[in-house]
């Protein structure tokens, strides 16, 4: 995974391949910002997978997908272990994000490798993870719709790589 978006930062930044760099990302020409808490985990995408164009995103976009990590500079490239598959409705628009762990031991900061031990042992992180993404839009533009186990990241990932 690439980090785009350190964990508890508000501002949303995406990587521009054209000019190999993180800039701000922008919407309706105005830096977007979370106006709400900061990030709860990096976010950013899987390497080498492509989704198909949409309205929100015209030319495509890698993967996205969020590591539950201490926070981590723009640019970092993590190996993950997927968890689950979460499953958002951006103001009409169904979207996924792959919530990982880092596959090495020494940069998790939760002791899971697995979506089960995750609820078991941090049950809260579930809801916390929908609140958030339920606030990062305008009200009631995202909506969370579901969440599906590992299998379902790991075929997401799958299709996007083709």
């Amino acid at each position: 995974m690439v980090v785009e978006t350190p964990a508890g930062s508000n501002r949303v930044l995406r990587y521009d391949a054209r000019h190999n760099d993180f800039r701000p990302a922008l919407r309706a020409g105005v830096e977007q910002r979370v106006d709400f808490l900061p990030y709860p985990a990096n976010a950013g995408f899987i390497p080498s997978t492509r989704l198909p164009a949409s309205k929100l995103h015209p030319l495509g976009r890698p993967q996205p997908a969020i590591v539950l990590a201490e926070s981590q500079p723009p640019g970092t490239v993590l190996e993950v272990l997927p968890l689950a598959l979460l499953l958002l409705d951006n103001g009409g628009e169904m979207q996924s994000v792959v919530l990982t762990v880092p596959a090495r031991p020494s940069q998790r900061n939760l002791s899971v490798t697995s979506w089960q031990e995750l609820v078991a042992h941090y049950p809260a992180a579930r809801e916390t993870l929908r609140l958030w993404y339920q606030h990062t839009g305008e009200p009631g533009e995202v909506r969370v719709v579901g969440w599906r186990g590992p299998e379902a990241a790991e075929q997401q990932i799958r299709l996007a790589r083709n």
